[in-house]
């Protein structure tokens, strides 16, 4: 490819919408186009990247005998409503009708579809075990989509599905693919931690993330540097600290006049912020639930809703509240007629202050199972930074990382409500057990360039990286610059080292910004005062200075410096 004919433009100036570095340079790059808030258009460049990230992911897949299918993107909504999750995905999904008026979906995900489809060719255990899978384009109706590729509307993604008849075939399907995906991020070039996830939407009874470290991403897991703990925060657990229970005081009430926050209560009663204890109001779908936990600590609303089976978990408004006879500021965890979730951290101290649900008034000496008497006691607590590891005496440190790949154990989720069943060996009908696992194309091209980019632009691994080496052809007015560039560009790409070629009449400074820019692995300088020597200048993305090489060298010294690359 010929830069002069590549369809897309550079661009000197950051855009001003982007303020992630993977959408500023995927921009600025040329190599993306928005389409609309959240739908993005791939150019030339990106499309050849993707396409790569592609390929790995279908060898892999295949390796551990993946079966790649295509499932049709129109999906009908009656097996939505039939698995329940029709109403669990709301305005996520899309949704709309023929001119036959028949209710149809974009689907946001696929195992609705998939488990349909294998239900109608399994009959009997001899059909199992199988993996399927397919990279199509997926739709999220986002309510707010950010960071270009990182969280869009419309994106490309890797889901597959196994079937096996009982767990331990769920196990061995389950562990041969997170070995599947490691080997296709390390090819991609790109480093991940896998930890331990919330299930989500998706539902089932383990599920596993792959998170790509990056300061940028939305995503914050939870790690011990003492063990191999690691978890997405939503999901995380940790070792709360003892305090030293002290004898039981009798419940009183004391005045705390305009005093709404733990922080007013500590420093208003001089207490610290372990002694007490904060309770927040949740409409759970329609019911009202007050949720209670040590003063210094915050409530993961994951672990809420996953226990209250909700589709629906937001704060109470303040009609909420008057209709249920609760006070604004001065919530109290002692209250017999509210479903009231307790979290574990209360269970091991006395003495505690909280709201007395009455205007100006707090409880001191509060105690659970003697003044508190909980719905249910749980742990709701979200793990931060600093907290002691739940499996060994380490401390949790916290990250920022971007989700790229995520697989699930859905057991029978799926085939028990939508009766996709096999006759067992004592011909008996039973359910499929099934796992889910999913990649995000895009968000490996965006998160490579959050890992790897530098102030010069992208910095894009080999194997993923559009072209391996560019050929900047300065002095191109002259016949033998010419005549030079296009003999080593034809000689790298008929020897596999894919090649683009600057051959634009431009300024030798926008052909380099421009390479530097593109991230491309490899760049190649033919210039006259080069020439005259019979060398040309070859250097890495990653390498501060060229070397000057022997022109018949280009081809042996490429294949070495790509072959160390990362």
């Amino acid at each position: 490819m010929k830069m002069s004919q590549l369809f897309g433009r550079t661009l000197r100036d950051q855009p001003a919408e982007a303020d992630l570095i993977s959408h500023i340079l995927l921009l600025q790059s040329g190599m993306i186009h928005q389409v609309s808030t959240g739908v993005y258009s791939y150019l030339p460049l990106a499309w050849k990247s993707l396409k790569k990230i592609e390929a790995i992911i279908r060898e892999e897949m295949d390796s551990v005998g993946g079966q790649e299918v295509k499932l049709g993107i129109l999906q009908t909504r009656d097996i939505w409503k039939q698995s329940g999750r029709d109403e669990i995905y709301g305005p996520d999904m899309l949704r709309l009708k023929d001119r036959r008026d028949r209710e149809l979906a974009l689907p946001p995900t696929n195992e609705e579809l998939i488990t349909e489809t294998v239900k109608s060719v399994v009959q009997s255990y001899n059909d199992l075990p199988f993996v399927l899978y397919q990279i199509q384009t997926k739709f999220r109706d986002e309510p707010r989509p950010r960071g270009g590729l990182i969280r869009v509307r419309e994106f490309d993604m890797m889901d597959a599905y196994s079937f096996d008849i009982d767990d331990d075939g769920l196990d061995i399907n389950y562990q041969e693919i997170i070995k599947a995906y490691s080997k296709a991020f390390e090819r991609c070039g790109i480093k991940t931690v896998i930890v331990d996830a919330d299930s989500g939407a998706i539902g089932g009874k383990d599920s596993k993330e792959f998170i790509l470290l990056a300061e940028s991403g939305e995503d914050t897991i939870i790690l011990c540097p003492k063990c191999d703990y690691a978890a997405n925060d939503e999901k995380a657990d940790f070792q709360i600290p003892n305090n030293n229970p002290e004898s039981a005081n009798p419940l009183k009430t004391i005045a705390t006049p305009n005093k709404t926050t733990i922080e007013e209560i500590i420093d208003f009663l001089n207490i610290s912020p372990q002694k007490t204890i904060k309770t927040i109001a949740y409409m759970s779908d329609t019911e009202i639930v007050l949720v209670s936990i040590r003063g210094d600590l915050e409530i993961n609303e994951v672990k809420l809703k996953n226990f209250l089976k909700a589709t629906e978990l937001v704060l109470a408004t303040d009609e909420d509240l008057q209709k249920a006879n609760l006070i604004k500021g001065y919530l109290s965890p002692i209250h017999k007629e509210i479903k009231t979730i307790v979290d574990k951290s209360i269970f091991q101290d006395t003495n505690y202050c909280a709201g007395a649900n009455k205007f100006g008034f707090h409880y001191l000496n509060a105690i659970l199972g003697r003044d508190i008497i909980p719905t249910a006691q749980i742990d709701i607590a979200l793990a931060k930074d600093g907290f002691r590891c739940i499996k060994c005496p380490g401390t949790l440190k916290s990250k920022r990382g971007i989700e790229i790949g995520h697989v699930f154990k859905l057991g029978t989720t799926y085939s028990t409500s939508m009766n996709a069943n096999f006759l067992n060996q004592d011909g008996q009908p039973t359910p499929i057990m099934m796992g889910c696992y999913g990649i995000g194309i895009g968000r490996i091209l965006a998160g490579s360039i959050e890992q790897h980019a530098d102030e010069k632009g992208i910095v894009f691994p080999k194997n993923i990286a559009p072209y391996q080496a560019i050929i900047v052809s300065l002095n191109t007015d002259k016949e033998e610059i010419q005549k030079i560039s296009l003999e080593i560009y034809d000689h790298l790409n008929a020897n596999g080292i894919e090649t683009i070629i600057d051959d634009r009449n431009t300024s030798a400074g926008v052909k380099f910004n421009d390479a530097d820019l593109l991230g491309i692995p490899l760049r190649i300088v033919v210039s006259s005062r080069n020439i005259d020597k019979n060398s040309v200048e070859i250097k890495t993305r990653i390498s501060t200075d060229g070397e000057l090489i022997p022109l018949e060298s280009v081809l042996q010294k490429s294949n070495q410096l790509l072959n160390d690359y990362f």
